[in-house]
């Protein structure tokens, strides 16, 4: 296998560099996803049970103590729930705006990775049908055919690499896409039922009034 990308030129070893790199920001990316993703529904039975009780504290405790934007969204609703309903909706927008922000950090590589992977190989194969035709021109009419070869082979291998980067990085792209997008649901839905709790309790509503969407 490594004789056969060695084959493949200079291209085929910065089309391996981007695949290493966007391995190793898919790796970092899924952990990080993976940590952000909580039982929200459990989290927010909890939060609403213990602000009934007036345990603010032990609330907002329980949101640091929890990982993930959904604890991050909510924790920012009760700190700023004295500043009025359109402030607080105001800054759980904004934090909602920064945790998908975070969650969407150096996606674009994985993107950037799946579209110039095939551009690279394909410039590799360009310079490999080059150096075959220069072979051809500088030998003529005794051309070796095993020098033809060596200029195919590059560019072959250099097609062949940069699509087998560019698939999986297309594929893992959009499946930690989908994965934010899973978070920001689950952050919108407890946006909208602390918003709807601290609400519907400043307004001298009942807890379980404040929990209705």
């Amino acid at each position: 296998m490594f004789a056969l990308l060695k084959q493949g030129g200079p291209m085929v070893i910065l089309i391996l560099i981007s695949g290493l790199v966007a391995l190793a920001v898919f790796l970092e990316r899924v952990l990080h996803l993976h940590r952000a993703r909580i039982k929200s529904e459990d989290f927010l039975r909890g939060i609403c049970n213990n602000l009934a009780r007036g345990n603010t504290a032990e609330a907002v405790t329980i949101c640091d103590e929890t990982p993930g934007p959904v604890a991050y969204i909510v924790r920012t609703a009760i700190v700023n729930r004295e500043a009025g309903l359109d402030a607080m909706r105001e800054a759980v927008n904004q934090a909602g705006r920064t945790e998908t922000s975070r969650m969407e950090r150096r996606l674009s590589v994985m993107a950037t990775v799946a579209q110039v992977a095939p551009l690279m190989g394909l410039l590799g194969t360009v310079l490999g049908l080059i150096r075959a035709t220069l072979v051809v021109q500088q030998q003529a009419p005794l051309v070796q055919s095993a020098d033809i070869a060596r200029g195919m082979m590059e560019a072959l291998v250099s097609t062949a690499a940069g699509l087998t980067v560019a698939i999986p990085c297309y594929v893992a792209f959009n499946f930690l896409l989908t994965r934010v997008e899973k978070i920001v649901l689950d952050m919108e839905h407890a946006a909208s039922e602390i918003l709807g709790f601290l609400g519907g309790s400043r307004t001298g509503g009942s807890p379980e009034e404040g929990q209705k969407p």
